[in-house]
């Protein structure tokens, strides 16, 4: 069963370097990995002497073998059969910003269902040091071996809450004092002129829609990235990166300072 098959439940497969290496380093249950016969040594002796460490089994195949487990996918001649991913609550999300003594910067995603966006926004929430992404079950992307291959690993180090109902979850997000910004292209409020130091839940939308009425309606406010050029949008993960950016920037410039212990911009 593949891991878009599996769908979060029994068991996945990862295919890369990055996306096996760091599964091992996360100490995520492996159950084997495959080897290309003619995968580079210099590529996979690190994920060798990690999977030795942790007695995890190790077996060459051939390329067949590997683009059978891994349809469609990148390998690099690194197949690994992993337990799936466990899913977080919300709240969990809220507690790793406290544990840290930060601010809470969350991404919310509305129907984002390319799996190569979330995978591109978990890379950026974890490069960022957010403390989370939430997604909803129906119409949006899953935590698959392209989500995984995509983050370079960043699925391993960043929480997912997956929830059934995004707009109830926005509201137990303002009574904890999370404020919600959504991101829309025709919003007046400039993002690099809006405060975005304080416990705060970014709003993504959908890749062809944006977000959808009721997730706009929910947003305390709108922000918008300025555009100078033919086009009126972007790309929902290259969005997500720019906003998280930004408030870590201001973030930063708030306490006067550069990156803490971890690299993590929150305050």
């Amino acid at each position: 069963m593949s891991a878009d098959e599996a769908d979060g439940e029994g068991e996945q497969y990862l295919a890369g370097k990055h996306p096996v290496l760091e599964a091992l380093k996360a100490g995520r249950a492996l159950n084997k990995i495959w080897l290309s016969n003619q995968a580079q040594k210099s590529l996979v002796q690190p994920i060798l002497e990690e999977a030795k460490g942790r007695g995890v089994v190790v077996q060459y195949a051939d390329k067949r073998k590997l683009d059978s487990l891994a349809p469609g996918i990148q390998h690099q001649g690194v197949v690994a059969q992993a337990a799936a991913v466990s899913y977080a609550e919300p709240e969990e999300l809220l507690a790793r910003a406290a544990e840290r003594g930060e601010a809470p910067l969350i991404v919310l995603l509305d129907e984002v269902e390319d799996p190569h966006n979330l995978g591109s926004i978990l890379r950026s929430v974890d490069c960022t040091g957010a403390h989370g992404v939430i997604v909803p079950k129906r119409r949006s992307a899953s935590l698959t071996a392209v989500v995984a291959k995509t983050s370079a690993g960043a699925v391993e180090y960043v929480p997912v809450a997956r929830v059934s109902n995004l707009a109830q979850t926005i509201d137990r997000l303002k009574e904890a004092g999370v404020w919600i910004a959504g991101a829309a292209g025709e919003a007046k409020a400039d993002v690099y002129a809006t405060d975005l130091t304080g416990p705060i839940a970014i709003v993504i939308g959908s890749e062809g829609k944006g977000l959808s009425r009721l997730i706009r309606e929910k947003c305390d406010f709108l922000i918008s990235l300025p555009m100078f050029g033919k086009l009126n949008s972007l790309n929902a993960s290259v969005a997500a990166g720019i906003i998280l950016y930004e408030a870590v920037r201001q973030r930063l410039a708030k306490r006067g300072g550069g990156p803490g212990k971890g690299g993590h911009a929150s305050p």
